[in-house]
């Protein structure tokens, strides 16, 4: 099941990639993805869901990411960098659906298998924050933020 899921991940982040960097359709970029990738219907929909959240949320994903990468104007980041984030910054602020650090983890190896030598450090770095923020909100005892 990880395996599939990570395949899902991989697939959601090239669909990211394509939709931010040429404007194509979200669905029918994912449907010739999927397509290609042979994915079950559990990990598809799983694929389906990350591209869904991403498109629908970009604005505050971007808000995140200038708040905890402020010397990096999202325009200026690497459209895989960017893309990476904002799928793991979905994944851990807005669905909720694996625990943190697999997230992070599965970031990380996106970014190691998609981005530059310097993507991998950069990717944890920001998450590395943007875990803080996401402990502090789901314990209400220690203030929020």
């Amino acid at each position: 099941m990880a395996g599939g899921r990570r395949r899902a991940r991989s697939v959601a982040l090239q669909a990211l990639y394509e939709i931010d960097s040429v404007g194509h359709d979200p669905e029918a970029t994912l449907d010739h993805l999927l397509k290609e990738a042979g994915l079950n219907q559990e990990t598809a929909s799983f694929s389906r869901g990350l591209v869904a959240g991403v498109v629908r949320y970009r604005g505050k994903l971007d808000t995140l990411i200038r708040r905890f990468a402020p010397a990096w104007p999202v325009e200026q980041i690497a459209v895989i960098d960017r893309n990476i984030l904002r799928l793991a910054i979905f994944e851990i602020m807005l669905d909720n659906k694996v625990p943190l650090k697999v997230a992070i983890n599965e970031a990380v190896e996106l970014a190691k298998a998609f981005g530059s030598d310097s993507s991998p450090r950069f990717v944890n770095g920001v998450l590395g924050a943007v875990s803080a923020l996401a402990k502090n909100e789901k314990n209400p005892d220690t203030g929020g933020v």
